[in-house]
């Protein structure tokens, strides 16, 4: 039976979702997920909470989908413990260090690969298998086609987006927030950049980065055809009414296998919209996916006061619950329930009187004994039987029936039980020998001059498809003693991965042995293509865990996330080589909506310009896969803190170049060789000195 899993912002949120329909709902504990801003749990009210669903017949899932420094794994193993021994159901993660810390310290929790992943591929959500994990939540980008691919062929459980915000940038990948305002969405603190005011190259779209909501109440048969698990609703940030209403339809469109009515539709929209919903990624066609919140989009508060009311006056939720009752002569009244799942709960009463008059009948006591008004049970079967000549009193026996199911409460109530093991060590710090490996990576072949060869990196990253078509331009690197790396596209789609495949393939041929990957579906393509593995930005590197976890997995270095200040990634142990991005403009976003084309009519291979309402200019690039690259509007210059970055125990300083043209590269690589004065005109240092919230 497909899963519909429902969002849980607050307890009364639980409430709602549960009340309506829901199979599984998702909620917060403390600071350690991706919505912080929501009113989360504390551990009072977490633990009412799962009781409130176990004893109803309701998954919860906890969310510790965010990134965590050496300093919070502990505590953040520690809150996995104790949602653990309350009775969660299972933990949805993002940070690979996490997911290894938790899997050792307590083997039994199911574990969920969390959006933020950014699992758009089979061989991904496989990756995410071989880690332990038991559900992938899939990249809210894909379309059936591909979600049914995955699906099949996955090992572990696949859970769909069905309902609720489009993020324009992939989960996970998204630095925009951070860098604007230090607020990270990785670390669960989103400003929400994509639904602000922009202008746009060619467009007169002021909101040219905010999605309309996904909505596939209509699409649920296909999504259950297609294997997969679970369904999810997006929403903790929303009020419990929205739960409410959400669940509402879906579970109903669920249960009797319909599409939507014109009224549930209506009431969907009312609950929120942005101008209306979108299946655009799920059809496949992304075009037309824009919208904003508008006036005639407000919901009429009279909707939510019909849906508070609904939920909140009584039980709307019943379990199906069997009772047999015995009364006979000189012993105490017994009665026995038990549930469709093994719970069982036994109890006794008073022993019988003598009757006076009238007796005590198979038939009353049945019928008392139904009467489960105001609790969460529902009697589908009721069974007595009764010595002639018995009297007792109806209280006496409504006091049976209500110690009962007390009981079966209490056993519904009681978490599995599951074992504890102690928190991995942290591995141990290898130090680079000699100074850092200078790294300069390119985005156009334009970028690839003798000139700039002639500047000797150690090591060259440029686009894997790029330096394929110009290997010509690549060679005067390798003649200087250069490493050529391949840099992978951060999103590869299944249909994608087969010409990505045939072009490592003929890299490898070239000579090229090594490969820049940014995301975990690409680790199996590059090997298979026989390339060594680099890890790029996009693993999230945040922690020591994540680094041994690259290690184990045969990484030669790893990319320190550029969230972290300089003195984390000093103090993290690096058990591989590790470099840190030191100049360029750094990728913010990067999106299946293609911005160029979108506002063109036709792709661009020249950069447009994204304005904030502060002035501030965002270059955007075209990506193969019609995909979007949002760069940071300000140049990360770091050329100056040379005594810093040595002091952070860096193997590789990396120079990316984006937008420069030709002759900006050199002068960029000379001014940090040392060879001249060059300063960007602006400048920023990126969160390395402030950090993120």
């Amino acid at each position: 039976m497909i899963e519909l899993l429902s969002p849980a912002g607050s307890p009364e949120a639980v409430i709602a979702a549960v009340q309506n329909g829901a199979d599984a709902v998702y909620l917060g504990m403390g600071d350690f997920n991706a919505r912080r801003g929501a009113k989360n749990f504390s551990d009072e009210e977490f633990e009412k909470a799962v009781r409130y669903c176990r004893i109803r017949g309701c998954r919860v899932y906890v969310t510790l989908n965010t990134l965590v420094n050496d300093r919070e794994v502990e505590s953040a193993v520690r809150a996995a413990g104790l949602a653990s021994d309350l009775g969660a159901d299972g933990i949805i993660i993002q940070d690979l260090g996490l997911i290894q810390a938790i899997r050792r310290a307590l083997p039994d929790i199911p574990l969920h690969a969390s959006t933020q992943m950014s699992l758009h591929n089979l061989t991904g959500v496989q990756a995410a298998a071989e880690m332990g994990l038991t559900r992938a939540v899939l990249a809210r980008e894909l379309s059936l086609e591909q979600i049914r691919y995955i699906t099949e062929h996955a090992s572990i459980e696949t859970e769909v987006f069905v309902h609720g915000a489009l993020c324009f940038c992939h989960s996970g990948q998204c630095y925009m927030s951070a860098m604007i305002g230090r607020r990270s969405g990785n670390r669960g603190m989103c400003a929400q950049p994509c639904r602000m005011q922009y202008r746009l190259t060619g467009s007169n779209d002021e909101y040219p980065l905010s999605l309309k909501d996904n909505c596939l109440v209509d699409r649920l048969g296909e999504l259950e055809e297609a294997g997969v698990a679970c369904l999810k609703i997006e929403g903790r940030m929303k009020r419990p009414e929205y739960t409410a209403i959400v669940t509402g339809v879906y579970a109903k469109a669920l249960k009797e296998h319909r599409k939507p009515t014109k009224e549930e539709m209506q009431l969907l929209e009312q609950a929120f919209s942005r101008q209306g919903f979108t299946q655009g990624y799920f059809n496949g066609d992304k075009q037309n996916m824009l919208g904003t919140r508008t006036e005639q989009d407000r919901a009429d508060e009279a909707i939510f006061t019909t849906a508070r009311k609904a939920y909140a006056d009584g039980e709307l939720r019943r379990v199906p619950v069997h009772f047999y009752t015995v009364a006979e002569k000189g012993v105490p009244i017994r009665a026995i329930a038990f549930d469709d799942e093994g719970h069982k709960a036994v109890t006794y009463g008073a022993v019988p009187d003598r009757a006076k008059r009238q007796g005590l009948s198979d038939g009353y006591l049945t019928e008392q004994m139904f009467k489960t008004g105001g609790t969460p049970y529902s009697v589908v079967e009721n069974r007595a039987k009764t010595d002639p000549g018995l009297f007792l009193p109806a209280a006496e026996i409504n006091r049976l029936r209500r110690e009962l199911l007390n009981q079966l409460s209490e056993e519904r109530a009681k978490p599995p039980a599951r074992a504890h093991g102690a928190i991995p060590a942290l591995p141990r710090n290898r130090q680079p020998l000699g100074d850092p490996k200078i790294i300069f990576q390119v985005r156009t072949a334009e970028q690839l001059t003798a000139e700039l060869a002639a500047l000797k990196p150690d090591y060259l990253y440029a686009p894997a498809d790029l330096m394929a078509e110009h290997y010509e331009r690549v060679l005067p690197f390798v003649n200087e003693g250069a490493v050529p790396v391949a840099v992978l596209p951060r999103v590869v789609t299944d249909g994608e991965a087969r010409p990505l495949f045939a072009t490592l393939q003929r890299l490898f041929d070239l000579g090229v042995n090594e490969a820049l990957v940014g995301n975990l579906g690409q680790i199996v393509l590059a090997r298979a293509a026989s390339l060594k593995l680099r890890g790029d930005f996009g693993l999230n590197v945040f922690n020591g865990y994540t680094m041994g976890v690259l290690e184990e997995a045969g990484f030669l270095s790893a990319t320190a996330s550029f969230e972290l200040r300089l003195s984390q990634i000093r103090d993290m142990p690096k058990p591989i080589d590790t470099e840190a991005i030191i100049y360029g403009r750094l990728p913010v976003m990067v999106s299946d909506q293609n911005l160029l084309k979108t506002t063109s009519g036709r792709g661009s291979a020249l950069p447009g310009e994204l304005a904030d309402r502060m002035g501030s200019v965002f270059p955007v690039v075209s990506e193969p896969g019609e995909r979007t690259v949002i760069y940071n509007a300000h140049k990360l210059y770091l050329a100056d803190k040379k005594e810093d970055l040595y002091a952070a125990g860096l193997w590789g300083l990396r120079l990316l170049f984006s937008t420069e043209s030709a002759r900006e590269c050199v002068e960029v690589a000379k001014g940090h060789l040392g060879y001249s004065d060059y300063r960007p005109n602006v400048l920023t240092r990126g969160l390395y000195y402030r950090g993120v919230e």
